[in-house]
């Protein structure tokens, strides 16, 4: 591993430790309940994806929390910058994590094919 790759890692773990402690200082009681599974920055350390555990939202709830995060993003940001003194912090993109769902959708698939040959 690189060193520009450990300097991502590091972000991408502190960023993971800021952005709850940033998000639970916010007036929304709503957002205090986020929970934020991973961080990934890019390259360049420009952006950050911000990705949050779905399993309790409908797709409507969703919308509105993407919402209220955009309109917390800059306060979000300014906070993790002041913490780690840094110059400038990564703009934060906020997604609700759809791997999990998209994995058992393909496990699913799996048996079903597995099924379907045993029968053959």
């Amino acid at each position: 591993m690189t060193e520009a790759q450990i300097k991502l890692k590091r972000t991408d773990s502190i960023l993971q430790e800021l952005i709850p402690e940033a998000l639970s200082q916010l007036n929304d009681n709503r957002l205090h309940d986020l929970n934020i599974i991973e961080v990934k920055c890019s390259r360049g350390r420009d952006d950050a994806k911000v990705y949050i555990d779905p399993s309790f939202f409908s797709d409507e709830e969703k919308k509105v929390y993407i919402k209220q995060l955009k309109k917390a993003r800059p306060i979000v940001e300014d906070f993790c910058k002041k913490d780690q003194g840094w110059f400038r912090c990564p703009k934060l993109i906020f997604e609700f994590d759809e791997h999990l769902k998209q994995a058992q959708a393909i496990d699913e698939l799996f048996k079903k094919i597995s099924k379907g040959k045993n029968e053959s």
